[in-house]
């Protein structure tokens, strides 16, 4: 591995992310349940069906009050512990057998700041087991992949290939000396094959790089929101028990903020409070809209924006994290977050209630700030003397392709060789029906055009200065986006972040050398 001491600041200059998480005791059901039999198993209320036109309203009663998840804690190396277990919880008031890390769903927030040497301890405590997913894998192997942050995939870094078995762990460890202040992201395994199982299990957390001094952000109330989906089967995760399944993608019939269903959370009137939201689940997509207030995007995948952006909904695949404000400025009441219908091309139409917003409390004089991140701006480039490949997206058979490759392993897979410190256009074309969210692994891109789709999100992410690590690339359409090489060389990846279309073969190898 190498660095090259280039943060992205400089790189821009060059070049013209109601149940408390809880510890539990340990149960063995969680494999056995997985292992799955007959059926198709279509993920509840999200499942079934290759979509529809009618659209379902998902409204349930308002919650217990908002819970924000616990943050990590380090041991006296310095290290954070994450101990990978399964653990007896309650969601929604019905037991669960569940994968966590520490014992809570979700995992704790990991927090650091830019400079940091981010050390991770993953102990591997999952029942050993010779049992094989219906995909051929061995389960209970799991890692951990540092989903957005800018980091060396070779060493102890956010290296996919390093993979721990039952009993025993991985020591990490991440120089964030060229990370963004601000920036939200999120860990979860990556062990191909096993992702989707150990994800819709409840294996991922949010993990935050602190904002740095004195930003204009630091001052507001904020709330991490971690949105997951499951369905409960017996007391445990709905298991797989087809192909179907993973070309379709599981969404579940509980859609959880921080493992509660339509939990409530207080805001004074007048008062702003920053939502840092990460759309952790497998396959569902979130149309966010808050009734009648608007969402003030201040931060995406990449990192801070220049200033806030006024939108009345958010388009948020799985993956994508955004960092919005919202202002109480509606006098009093209650309102909802939701998730509006969207046709992704593989599940149900749905809107779903995710929070209530309850007004209360003195009323507070906050304003929103005028700017956010001064250094944010979009690249200005000639884009005709840039290298340009075309990468394709396509499902068949029960598996996933890539350029018609689909991925076996490092050695079965399609790759793209780069040089460290140049720069690329990627088109991306879906030829399938499905909407393909395209996760590109340690560097951010910006999107230079989409084709098809939803044109508000176009709209949005081709205009604003967005660094963006994964792009919603419509089905039977496509997105141009600008890739920066820069800083760690080593090999990487680049997939569908439809956990299940990742582990059926839609993923490639990103082999990043010096030049």
């Amino acid at each position: 591995m190498k660095k090259r001491g280039m943060n992205r600041r400089k790189f821009i200059t060059a070049a013209s992310v109601g149940v408390a998480g809880v510890y539990a005791t340990l149960h063995a059901g969680v494999v056995r349940a997985m292992m799955g039999s007959g059926g198709m198993g279509g993920g509840g209320m999200g499942g079934g069906g290759m979509g529809g036109t009618t659209t379902t309203i998902v409204d349930p009663p308002p919650g217990a009050s908002f819970f924000d998840i616990p943050n990590a804690t380090k041991n006296s190396a310095g290290a954070y512990e994450l101990l990978v277990k399964e653990a007896r919880l309650r969601l929604n008031g019905t037991a669960v057998t569940l994968l966590t890390y520490n014992g809570m769903y979700p995992g704790p927030v990991i927090r650091a700041a830019r400079g940091d040497m981010l050390k991770v301890r993953m102990v591997n405590m999952l029942p050993k087991t010779t049992a094989s997913n219906i995909l051929g894998h061995v389960r209970n192997i799991t890692n951990i992949h540092t989903h957005g942050l800018h980091v060396t995939p070779s060493g102890m870094g956010d290296n996919m290939m390093m993979t721990a078995a039952p009993g025993t762990e991985l020591n990490y460890e991440y120089d964030l000396a060229l990370e963004e202040p601000g920036h939200l992201n999120f860990y979860h395994p990556h062990v191909h094959g096993s992702v989707a199982e150990q994800y819709w299990g409840g294996l991922a957390g949010p993990l935050v790089i602190d904002d740095a001094a004195g930003s204009p952000l630091s001052g507001y109330e904020t709330h991490v929101m971690f949105i997951k989906d499951l369905t409960i089967a017996n007391g445990l995760p709905e298991p797989y028990t087809s192909n179907s399944d993973f070309m379709r993608g599981k969404e579940g019939n509980l859609v959880m903020v921080n493992g509660q269903v339509n939990p409530v959370l207080s805001i004074r009137p007048g008062q702003v409070q920053r939502w840092q939201i990460v759309n952790a689940c497998n396959a569902r997509f979130l149309k966010l809209s808050l009734d009648r207030h608007s969402l003030w995007l201040v931060g995406t995948d990449g990192g801070l924006l220049d200033k806030p952006y006024k939108l009345s909904t958010i388009l948020l695949a799985p993956g994508e994290r955004v960092d919005v404000l919202v202002k109480a400025d509606q006098g009093g009441g209650n309102f909802k977050l939701l998730s509006l219908p969207y046709a992704r091309g593989g599940g149900s139409l749905q809107q779903v209630t995710l929070l209530t917003l309850a007004y209360g409390g003195i009323s507070a004089g906050d304003t929103l700030p005028t700017a956010v991140n001064p250094a944010a701006a979009r690249l200005n480039m000639n884009l005709s003397l840039l290298p340009r490949r075309q990468i394709s997206l396509s499902m068949m058979m029960g598996r996933g392709y890539i350029n018609g490759i689909s991925y076996t392993d490092m050695d079965h897979a399609y790759t793209i060789s780069s040089g460290l410190g140049t720069y690329e256009v990627w088109e991306i074309v879906n030829q399938s029906g499905m909407d393909h969210p395209f996760h590109q692994h340690v560097n951010s891109c910006q999107v230079l055009s989409v084709t098809g789709g939803d044109p508000d999100y176009a709209s949005l992410y081709t205009t604003i200065p967005a660094w963006k690590d994964v792009v919603i690339i419509p089905k039977m359409g496509s997105a141009t986006i600008l890739v920066p090489v820069k800083d760690y060389d080593g090999m990487t990846m680049f997939h569908c972040h439809i956990v299940e279309h990742e582990d059926i073969g839609m993923m490639g190898v990103w082999d990043i050398g010096m030049m």
